[in-house]
């Protein structure tokens, strides 16, 4: 059922990639790696819309399994190696923000329903749910639908799917607005300059990583079709408000103060929608990971995780 091959990650972290198969109730390929000691407490993260599972950076997991935890990363469906639906409905972006949700191909309960099927897949009963942007609103899906597979739930860069909340500055969506990119070279520019926009402010931009990760990521996969899939789903799947609610975990909160893409009245709704949760906001943080906050946010992360295991 499983591919392996043993590769090294960042900073020298034994990492081991590996492809399961027939993973979730729809029977698709879900690509994704483990991090760390296979002994420790289990951390699942869920990238957000149009990024692959090395959109969380390498360097940032190894402040992760620094920290006693072990990562599972993956791509969801429709990006990177996972599997795609290209003979599905052509999708409408502005259709379903209107009203009009039949381009919709799935919903986020489908993709949370893979990332347990990937739990599943790897013999792990549950897991501490890490989730950024649209892997956020997954994550927050997951916790909401199948309980008793999240441990804890961490929410960045994220919101509650109520409209009201969260929304992006004009100037988010015109970073992202124009023809796909043609090339390798076009699609690795568009992703820099729309950094440069969505990104952190009040930290250096570190222009040579976002290159890299850029190239990387069309180098395993690009389908710009895929992208627009993701974000019918979300716009599908409405508001959880209400259903948040209802949550009994520990919950941690994480978004940028600066944040353009995602404002940052969707991370503090977020945390005054599900009961008891922290909310941390980072001043001059946008819609990325700025290198220099990495230690303090691994760290909530991760002693949110260690508090919940010392309390199972």
């Amino acid at each position: 059922m499983f591919g392996v091959c043993p590769c090294t990650g960042g900073d020298g972290v034994t990492v081991i990639e590996e492809k399961a198969v027939g993973v979730g109730p729809a029977g698709i390929e879900v690509a994704y790696e483990r991090w760390g000691d296979g002994q420790a407490p289990p951390v699942l993260l869920v990238m957000g819309i149009a990024l692959q599972m090395h959109g969380w950076p390498d360097g940032f997991c190894a402040e992760l399994t620094a920290r006693g935890v072990q990562l599972i990363r993956f791509d969801n469906r429709d990006a990177g190696l996972s599997t795609h639906f290209p003979e599905a409905p052509l999708p409408d972006v502005p259709a379903a923000l209107a009203g009009d949700l039949s381009s919709a191909s799935y919903s986020l309960s489908d993709m949370a329903g893979d990332a347990v099927g990937l739990l599943d897949a790897l013999g792990l009963d549950s897991a501490h749910v890490v989730g950024l942007s649209l892997g956020g609103a997954i994550a927050q899906t997951m916790a909401i639908e199948h309980p008793g597979r999240v441990r804890s739930l961490t929410s960045m860069m994220s919101t509650t799917g109520d409209r009201a909340v969260g929304q992006p500055d004009p100037k988010a969506l015109g970073a992202l607005a124009g023809p796909p990119p043609r090339s390798r070279e076009e699609a690795v520019e568009r992703t820099v300059d729309a950094v440069r926009v969505l990104g952190s402010p009040g930290f250096p931009f570190d222009e040579a990583a976002v290159r890299e990760r850029a190239a990387r990521a069309f180098d395993r996969s690009y389908d710009p079709l895929g992208v627009g899939r993701q974000a019918v789903a979300s716009v599908a799947s409405g508001d959880r408000t209400e259903r948040l609610r209802s949550l009994r975990l520990p919950t941690l909160v994480v978004h940028g103060a600066d944040d353009p893409m995602c404002d940052v009245s969707g991370g503090r709704a977020t945390a005054g929608a599900v009961p008891g949760a922290e909310l941390a906001v980072f001043p001059g943080m946008g819609h990325d990971l700025p290198r220099a906050l990495w230690p303090a946010i691994a760290g909530l992360i991760t002693d949110l995780v260690h508090r919940t295991e010392a309390g199972r």
